[in-house]
């Protein structure tokens, strides 16, 4: 299923179906790709929407956790998209849609998170990107999945033209500061939202302690783990996250969340 990209007023996005809308948030390395096997199961009975977060080049003041939730308020705007709707992220992406829910809270029906930063997370491995080092790209991409052989040589490609951009490099950077600056602790139990938790049960990056203490300070939250998976379980067990999903979305009510 190749991955149609749209684009509106300087917003890139796919959007896949009709109806209830799923928005979905990549994270720091992650691409619009990642989502893939979540649009084949669901873009038949939602609206699937997932904009391309401008982190390699969003201007250098506004790269982190606040500028990248302005930029989805702004994308969502464009979009026209003012019914509640259900917020998914992984990594990066589920802090912002954390954040997004303590300043929108009657726009947010459900949260989901995976993997999700804001409390805690290990994005770098203890360091930073180092520009034009191929086997430091390669571990770092391999340290997101239970089963290496997934971070394919196209993926690591990928990463590395980024990080071989000092321009993009600094962008990561201060995003990845930002989001450990960016502790939401204090303030998760105001999201009344219903929210599932899917967390890999192998994460290096956002470590099962994690999604316990999610699960502890949001009062609506359902957590599950995934056996031999890291962090990226949409990717990783794709069969099991989207039937957990399913059952989340039937189970839960339309109601939207009160603020």
């Amino acid at each position: 299923m190749e991955l149609q990209i749209k684009e509106q007023n300087g917003f890139q996005y796919v959007e896949e179906g009709s109806g209830e809308v799923l928005l979905l948030l990549h994270g720091l390395f992650g691409a619009l790709s990642n989502w893939q096997d979540v649009i084949q199961e669901f873009g038949t009975d939602y609206r699937v929407i997932i904009p391309l977060l401008p982190i390699y080049d969003m201007p250098l003041t506004q790269a982190g956790v606040p500028g990248l939730v302005n930029y989805v308020e702004d994308f969502l705007r464009e979009m026209r998209l003012e019914a509640p709707m259900t917020v998914l992220g992984n990594s990066l992406g589920g802090h912002i849609a954390l954040v997004y829910a303590l300043r929108n809270p009657r726009l947010v029906q459900r949260l989901v998170l995976t993997g999700s930063s804001g409390l805690f997370e290990d994005s770098m491995g203890g360091s930073f990107p180092k520009r034009g080092n191929y086997n430091f790209v390669q571990e770092r991409v391999a340290y997101t999945f239970y089963d290496p052989s997934i971070a394919t040589k196209d993926l690591v490609d990928e990463v590395f033209n980024v990080t071989n951009s000092n321009t993009k490099v600094l962008r990561i950077i201060n995003i990845a500061r930002s989001a450990q600056r960016h502790n939401l602790g204090k303030e998760l139990t105001k999201i009344t939202a219903p929210t599932l938790l899917v967390w890999g049960l192998n994460d290096t990056i956002t470590p099962p302690v994690v999604a316990h203490e999610f699960a502890r300070l949001l009062p609506n939250a359902e957590l599950h783990f995934l056996d031999h998976c890291c962090h990226v379980p949409m990717m990783e067990r794709p069969q099991d996250f989207n039937l957990l999903l399913r059952q989340f979305l039937r189970r839960t009510t339309l109601e939207p969340a009160l603020p």
